[in-house]
Order: C-alpha cells, then structure tokens, then sequence
C-alpha cells in the first residue's frame, strides 16, 4: 500500500529515483481507480451518457462507463497527472536515462503539426508526402511507447547513478518511512 500512495507523497519530486514496485504499483491503482470512477460516474449520471441511467441495464452501464469519461474520472485523472510524470521520471532515472525522454512524442507531434499546418498554408487540404509523414509519425510514437514499456520494466542500475542513490539498497528503506 505504501509504494501505492507514496508518488502522491512525492508530487512535485521529479529528482532522484524509483523502483520498478513504485512505478507499477502506482500505474495499477491509477487504472483501478480510473474504472471505479468511470463506474461510479456513469451510475450517478456524470458521463455525459442518459442512456445508463434510463436503461438500467448492466450492459448499456458497463459501455457507458468504459466510452466516456466523467467529471469524477476528469478531476482524479487531472489530480494524477503530475505524480504520474514524476514517478515515470523518477523511473526512467532509475535505469539511467533522462526524465526529457518523455518529451520525444511532443516534439513528434511538434513536428508534424509544423508540417502539416505548413501544408494548409499553400492551399492543399492535404500536403504531398503528408499520409505518409503522418505513418511515420505514428509508427514512430508506437516505438517510443513500446521503448518506454521496455524501460519501466527493466532492472534499475545497481548501486548510485548520476540520478541518485539505489532504491533498492537497504539503507534507502527510509526513503518511504521519510514520506509517510
């Protein structure tokens, strides 16, 4: 439970690092808790979504639930963004690697947006060469997602980095203790 709690405890923390426990404890409890509150506001009617409640059914529920977000989903997702880039930075510096990783998919989207607004500017609905960029674009955020997956899941450098002290050494036990 503490590795569950303990980003919320290290909001603002984007120094140091963090265990592979901390990070996927956390991813967990966020997706449960997206589920629950997708769940809780689409009985109460907070999605957006009549159909659920004029219905009843457990089906139209469920795909209410799962197809829209809420103003309870919104407000949690918005109190979770902050923690949840901290700890993914705090991870990737586990494994040696800069927290500015996470910015490679804005400059992507940047880039293509540059490109493409470049297009419409000569008159074009679509620019030569723009599906293509635009393949390009995607297969190359699907790498990254499936280099960041590769990177969370890897064992962190033992002993110090040029992030920080191990986790994992027993001497940082404290590290959690100190944030209860």
């Amino acid at each position: 439970m503490e590795f569950m709690i303990l980003p919320l405890k290290r909001y603002f923390q984007f120094s140091g690092r963090s265990r592979r426990k901390e990070y996927w404890v956390w991813t967990l409890f966020v997706v449960i808790a997206n589920i629950v509150l997708a769940l809780v506001d689409a009985g109460l009617g907070l999605d957006g979504s009549s159909e659920a409640a004029v219905d009843g059914s457990a089906t139209s529920f469920a795909a209410a639930a799962y197809s829209s977000s809420g103003v309870l989903g919104n407000i949690f997702s918005l109190a979770t963004l902050i923690p949840g880039i901290a700890v993914t930075v705090r991870r990737l510096h586990d494994v040696n690697r800069s927290g500015l990783w996470l910015l490679a998919p804005i400059g992507l989207l940047v880039a293509f947006m540059v490109v493409a607004l470049a297009g419409i500017g000569t008159g074009a609905f679509i620019a030569p060469g723009m599906v293509g960029l635009g393949i390009v674009a995607v297969l190359a955020l699907i790498g990254f997602g499936i280099l960041l997956l590769v990177w969370t899941c890897t064992a962190g450098t033992n002993g110090p980095n040029r992030f920080g002290e191990d986790p994992k050494d027993d001497k940082l036990d404290h590290l959690a203790e100190t944030f209860s």
